[in-house]
């Protein structure tokens, strides 16, 4: 039985060093910038409260403006501004 425990200590070592390395891996791959996100399509430009339930909505989509209302029945495209 005490074999089975050094190989148990042996796999569990093992494992928590290939994590490490993954971890540090990860780490140098964002600050080298080889993990930057893309630029983000969609922005929140504002909110703005028309009732107790209906927010209007700006949001900017590839540098063009939309306009949403939500929290109705059902949420509706206005259109590009």
């Amino acid at each position: 039985m005490a074999g089975g425990v050094e190989q148990w200590v042996s796999a569990a070592g093992a494992l928590a060093l290939a994590l490490g390395l993954l971890w540090l891996l990860a780490r140098l791959a964002r600050r080298g910038g080889l993990a930057t996100a893309g630029a983000r399509r969609i922005r929140l430009v504002e909110v703005t409260p028309i009732d107790s339930r209906r927010r209007a909505v700006i949001l900017r989509v590839d540098g063009r403006e939309a306009l949403i209302v939500t929290g109705g029945a059902q949420d509706s495209f206005i259109g590009w501004l």
